[in-house]
This record gives structure tokens, C-alpha cells and sequence, in this order.
């Protein structure tokens, strides 16, 4: 199958700064692709790039060609505001809105128009028992999104995005900050989460690259070093520098 996005040739720049060289890598459809590295890899560089997150930073730039369903992201006819509904993207730190929980959710099929009450409840339902939240929450809908645990913000976040009913998702150190239960919630979520979405995620460590992904990449100053299905790359890594990474000799 051809892949649901692809990187050829990715050069970026952050003004005379180049954080990324020359990567090219296919992310697949309906799987979890995991970008492992020590800080400075360009992981979350790579992520912002793929919706074009990027272009909100002063002096950011790419050179090379990022494809969604073969067609470049960049194109003429591509709606930025369009493109970031199918590619969403969930930062390490939760930023839920000060509304209620509902209304976190339903804020997106909002802005899109949507009216109905009971639409949006079925809107409501369906993101939130997808983020895995929904057995939590379900009886206190209407109550302020803060008074949420970190982890439920979190899943929260996640309903929110999936609220869009995006294609890919990206998510940049989603379980940073979490304790072990919410990470695990989220990480089951993931695991069901795959079967209707393309999904790219930044990990928390090495350890949860290893339970939640379908293939792995290695990036290691801005290159990628080795990528693969998640077996061959933690079992048998063909590169000596990712073996010492995922083996905690550096990192």
C-alpha cells in the first residue's frame, strides 16, 4: 500500500539553523510510527512540519516535499486550516480550553457549523470513549475541563482532535508529566486508535516506543538513522548508534 504521508528530501531551517537534513520517510496507513531520539534528533521539528505547524515560527523554513496521500501539503489548492483538520497534532502539555468538558469537544464541529444538539452529543460520545475518557466523565459533561486530572486533560485533548475526525495524528510526548495508570490509559487508546487512524507519536521514552509502535525511527541531530518495524529495530538494530540509544548508553 502506498503510504498515507511521506518526507522526501526534508531540509529545515531555522534561520541560518538547520535542524533537519535531507530526511526521507514513508509513514504508513493505519499504524503507529514512533520517532525516537535524544533531544536535538528533530523529532518535534519534523512533526510540526508535517501539518505546517511551522510556519507560525519567525524564520522557519523546509526545503523538500512532505505528501498526504500523494499529494504535496504545500500545494496551491491545499487549505492550511483544512490540512491541520486531517493531520491534528497533540502537544506534551495539555491545553484544555476554560469552557466544560462538552464544550472542549464540541468547539471544533462548532467552528465547522454544526448545530444540532444531539449531533454533537453523538460528536461528544464517540471522541470521548475513543480518548478512552468517556466511563469518566459521561454524568459530568457540563462541569469546568480544569477540574480534570493531567491525565484526563490529556485524554481530553485527544477527544478534541478526534472530535475533527482527522486522518493522522500526531502526538509530541503526549504521556510526558503523566503517572503510570494515565499513561497506560492513553496508551490503550492508541492500540484501538490505530485501526481508523494514521498515527505519528514523539514517545515519551524508548520503553513506550517499544509497547505502542508498529515501526520505529531513529534520529539521531537532525538524521535519520535507522527505521523499521518495531521487532527488527529493538531486537536487531542494523546501526551501532541506534543499539546504544534504545540500550540507554546515551540519551
Amino acid at each position: 500500500m502506498p503510504p498515507k504521508m511521506a518526507i522526501r528530501r526534508l531540509d529545515f531551517f531555522y534561520e541560518k539553523k538547520q535542524a533537519l537534513f535531507g530526511l526521507s520517510l514513508d509513514i504508513p496507513a493505519n499504524g503507529i510510527l514512533a520517532m525516537i531520539g535524544p533531544g536535538g534528533s528533530g523529532i518535534t521539528t519534523t512533526l510540526r512540519a508535517l501539518n505546517r505547524l511551522y510556519e507560525l515560527t519567525p524564520g522557519a523554513r523546509m526545503e523538500g516535499e512532505i505528501l498526504l496521500d500523494g499529494k504535496s501539503v504545500h500545494g496551491a489548492d491545499v487549505s492550511v486550516t483544512q490540512l491541520r483538520r486531517r493531520v491534528g497534532m497533540v502537544f506534551d502539555v495539555p491545553t484544555p480550553l476554560p469552557v466544560s468538558i462538552f464544550d472542549n469537544v464540541a468547539y471544533g464541529p462548532r467552528l465547522q457549523g454544526q448545530k444540532s444538539k444531539k449531533i454533537l452529543e453523538e460528536i461528544a460520545e464517540r471522541a470521548l470513549t475513543q480518548a478512552t475518557l468517556w466511563d469518566e466523565v459521561k454524568d459530568r459533561q457540563h462541569t469546568p475541563a480544569m477540574r480534570l486530572s493531567g491525565g484526563q486533560q490529556q485524554r481530553l485533548c485527544i477527544a478534541r482532535m478526534l472530535a475533527l475526525e482527522p486522518e493522522v495524528i500526531l502526538l509530541d510526548r503526549p504521556c510526558s508529566g503523566l503517572d503510570p495508570i494515565s499513561t497506560a490509559k492513553i496508551e490503550d487508546s492508541l492500540t484501538l486508535l490505530k485501526q481508523q487512524y494514521t498515527i505519528v507519536i514523539a514517545p515519551h521514552n524508548v520503553q513506550q516506543a517499544g509497547r505502542v509502535a508498529d515501526r520505529v525511527a531513529f534520529l539521531l541531530s537532525g538524521r535519520l538513522i535507522e527505521e523499521g518495524p518495531n521487532g527488527e529495530v529493538f531486537a536487531n538494530p542494523r546501526d551501532p548508534r541506534t543499539s546504544d540509544y534504545i540500550t540507554g548508553r546515551f540519551g
